[in-house]
């Protein structure tokens, strides 16, 4: 059975679109089968893999609001063993649709499970918000990875999403679990960015992903080309430190099935 982790964080800017486009290239390329579910209504996940939401049959917005499945709602991408469902910018009255229907938290997770069986991970890019949409990811997911910007209002907000996570484990998904703090745009030469590292360190500890996201050029040019980082520039530290995040993850679930 598939493993389902969001990328979340209601704070804007801190590379969730970009965390799921590159982990879940770097996880194909481990042998994983992978699934990316882009439920933001700005659909940068599906245009960074250079799929234009028009050409889709339908998108995550259909599958919440009219009942479609989400098994051929999925389009290939260029990296071997990764489908996308993609978004619109439809989705973005969503929220508003969903609200009359019974166990409206729940749309998403009802929609999943007939389909997790085919994947090895099933990655949701989250919008910055904490709306429903959101909400419904939490509900489905099993873990939440949460991107934090190291720079100085890093740590603001967090308290916020931890506190929906906590309300969303006690009263929708008890098997919710953080599967670890990610520091993304880190610059090692800069004092403030490992002070926030130690920071995080200090308050998660093991929470926190040994593996950082550097501030890197070719990570950021990547999307324009339609592809992940892994394969407009292989040899880059953005490609390496997610190729290293994979593998860190990778490593954390083999440790816990030992258990």
């Amino acid at each position: 059975m598939g493993k389902i982790i969001a990328i979340a964080n209601q704070k804007g800017g801190v590379g969730k679109t970009t965390t799921t486009i590159n982990l879940s290239a770097s996880l194909a390329a481990e042998g994983r089968r992978v699934l990316i579910i882009d439920a933001d209504p700005q659909a940068n996940a599906t245009s960074g893999y250079g799929i234009d939401p028009r050409t889709m049959t339908s998108s995550i917005y259909e599958c919440l609001v009219d009942g479609y499945p989400l098994d051929g709602s999925q389009v290939p991408t260029c990296v071997e063993n990764l489908d996308l469902i993609g978004s619109r910018i439809d989705l973005a009255g969503a929220e508003l649709e969903l609200v009359s229907k019974p166990n409206r938290e729940r749309v998403l997770a009802n929609l999943l499970q007939p389909i997790r069986d085919k994947y090895d991970y099933i990655l949701i890019d989250c919008s910055p918000s904490l709306g429903l949409i959101t909400v419904n990811a939490l509900t489905a997911a099993d873990s939440v990875i949460i991107p934090v910007q190291a720079e100085y209002f890093a740590l603001e907000g967090i308290s916020k999403l931890l506190n929906t996570i906590r309300i969303i484990k006690s009263r929708l998904n008890p098997q919710l679990e953080i599967e670890g703090f990610l520091l993304t745009m880190y610059d090692a030469r800069l004092r403030l960015a490992n002070q926030i590292y130690e920071e995080l360190k200090g308050h998660f500890a093991d929470m926190v992903f040994d593996t950082v996201i550097p501030r890197n050029i070719r990570l950021s040019e990547a999307p324009s080309h339609g592809l992940p980082v892994l394969l407009y520039d292989p040899d880059s530290r953005g490609a390496t430190s997610h190729i290293l995040l994979a593998k860190e993850i990778l490593a954390r679930h083999k440790a816990k099935k030992q258990r």
